[in-house]
């Protein structure tokens, strides 16, 4: 299984509907067995599926309840081939217990979570709440690759530096973790985007995907849809860059994860 962990330290930048549709591209078009994990407490990801619930087990009790099996807690959608583990505003009392908790490892409670189902999925997303706690430090712990969306404003990389340094932090206990790249989301095809999208790619320190999301309208609609955008709107912009990234991402993947 191989897990892609979605995140951004700042908020807004399109991270919860990447990770819908990346999943649902893999799984829809790939034909790929696909687990999005909701890993943050505003749990747009679970209920984009109408899945919440403040009452069933969630990525909460995963980091709580001890000795807990993943497979009692995902929940299956309307889609084949996608399911989802779900989250609630129940993952920000259960960050704070975990961290208090030295009883037994804090940063693997995830992993062991997960054993039992990993020969079940191909691929494995993770929506990351845009912060370092340890729900998001459990996340980088089975993370394979790690994509930033990233929204073309003045302050497009603030707060890259701080994850690229918990991604190399976290690099020592999982060597697998790999820094994949950015993706530009949101993207207006005006001169104020192409001649930011330019800088950012000269000046970035880090790799940046040739693809672009473009912005469109569509994505808000899914969100009272429910559908992503392969469903609701296949020939939109973003349904067909969101296709683009992903074929981008597994020619990455192909390559041993250097973008270019």
């Amino acid at each position: 299984m191989t897990t892609i962990s979605i995140i951004n330290l700042k908020g807004g930048v399109g991270k919860t509907v990447s990770a819908i549709n990346i999943a649902f591209v893999l799984s829809s078009l790939h034909g790929q067995r696909v687990l999005l994990i909701d890993n943050d407490k505003q749990a747009n990801s679970t209920k984009f599926f109408s899945l919440h619930s403040d009452d069933d087990p969630s990525m909460a009790e995963i980091l709580t309840v001890k000795g807990i099996d993943a497979a009692d807690v995902i929940k299956h959608t309307q889609y084949s081939g996608l399911d989802v583990l779900p989250a609630n505003m129940s993952l920000l009392r259960a960050n704070k217990e975990a961290l208090i908790d030295t009883t037994r490892p804090q940063q693997t409670r995830l992993k062991r979570a997960l054993k039992s189902v990993t020969g079940r999925y191909d691929y494995c997303l993770i929506d990351n709440a845009p912060d370092v706690n340890i729900s998001v430090i459990n996340a980088l712990m089975i993370t394979d690759d790690v994509l930033v969306p990233v929204k073309i404003d003045k302050f497009a990389f603030d707060g890259l530096d701080v994850l690229a340094e918990q991604v190399e932090e976290v690099k020592e206990a999982n060597e697998r973790l790999n820094f994949a790249g950015c993706f530009i989301t949101m993207f207006q095809r005006n001169n104020i985007n192409t001649q930011g999208l330019e800088l950012l790619r000269r000046e970035a320190k880090y790799p940046v995907f040739q693809t672009v999301i473009r912005n469109t309208v569509k994505v808000g609609e899914t969100t009272f849809s429910g559908e992503p955008l392969q469903e609701y709107s296949k020939n939109s912009t973003a349904a067909r860059d969101y296709v683009s990234l992903v074929d981008e991402y597994l020619g990455l993947e192909k390559r041993g994860g250097a973008i270019g």
